[in-house]
């Protein structure tokens, strides 16, 4: 069998969660429309007839370290690029931005087998535009291979799952063929909560909140989870509550709805919002939430 592990790499926001999750076949990282929502690294592991591969989703690439927080991030997107065998550069659609710069300089020091996937082709009307942007693309990099995918729609995602099998080595399973991630379920309740808050909050105010799981207690019939939402400042609590309770109210609906679906069963869920000022620029504070350990 082929096994190994693939790296997903490239800018905040350009569908590398949702791709990680499509090619499973189930959610396993968190998706929203604001970058930089995804903040840990996060394995997903598919395993075939064929063999198994481990996906690595990351943080997006980008170049602002103002807090300890985006230090964290790039830290932890840059290595990623250690140890894995197959590399798949997502880009969105069809033209670079000025951080995709950096990372030609990143892949080129990494010395490995890249895969160039441009998203959101569905969005693409001229379809000789593709051949033209691949073939400039080449001339810039020596891509293993280039293919157009669309994430969202699934298109491709079969060739693209071929091409990464066949670039793997031959080996033993990695992981039992039955297991999905290496985040415990406690990590992925956190990880959800925090994914229906940022989904109804402003632009600004899920970069200066985290979700902490105080406890998560599984009981025969059903599992308790507490959660603590850690914002910077009195105002973002409020914000975060909403008029009378109604915005967390409805968070948490939605999140114990898919907390449900993952693992299976009943599950009672309570959050409380807290202040820890200045927690996204203190390595302390980042540690204490789980941050750093990684």
């Amino acid at each position: 069998m082929n096994c190994g592990y693939v790296a997903l790499i490239g800018r905040p926001n350009v569908g590398k969660s949702t791709l990680m999750n499509h090619m499973l076949g189930q959610k396993i990282s968190i998706t929203s429309r604001k970058p930089q929502t995804t903040r840990h690294r996060i394995l997903g592991i598919n395993t075939t007839d064929a063999g198994q591969i481990i996906y690595m989703d990351t943080p997006g690439m980008h170049k602002v370290e103002k807090k300890a927080l985006n230090r964290y991030l790039n830290k932890t997107a840059d290595t990623t690029l250690l140890g894995v065998d197959v590399v798949v550069w997502l880009i969105d659609g069809l033209s670079w931005h000025e951080y995709d710069e950096v990372i030609f300089q990143k892949i080129e020091r990494a010395g490995l087998p890249v895969i160039l996937a441009a998203n959101k082709v569905d969005k693409v009307k001229d379809k000789d535009s593709i051949l033209t942007f691949f073939a400039e693309a080449q001339k810039r990099f020596p891509f293993q291979e280039m293919l157009p995918i669309s994430a969202l729609k699934r298109i491709n995602l079969d060739r693209l799952e071929t091409i990464l099998l066949n670039q793997l080595p031959e080996g033993d399973l990695i992981y039992p063929k039955d297991q999905i991630t290496d985040r415990p379920e406690r990590f992925l309740a956190a990880e959800i909560v925090r994914e229906k808050l940022t989904r109804r909050l402003g632009d600004e105010l899920p970069y200066s909140m985290t979700v902490e799981i105080e406890r998560y207690e599984e009981q025969q019939k059903i599992t308790k989870i507490y959660a603590i939402v850690w914002v910077e400042r009195d105002s973002q609590k409020n914000i975060v509550i909403g008029k009378q309770g109604e915005l967390l109210k409805k968070v948490g609906t939605d999140a114990r709805i898919d907390i449900e679906k993952l693992i299976d069963k009943k599950v009672y869920l309570q959050i409380w919002v807290k202040v820890k000022k200045g927690w996204a620029n203190s390595e302390r504070a980042l540690h204490s939430l789980g941050f750093l350990d990684e």
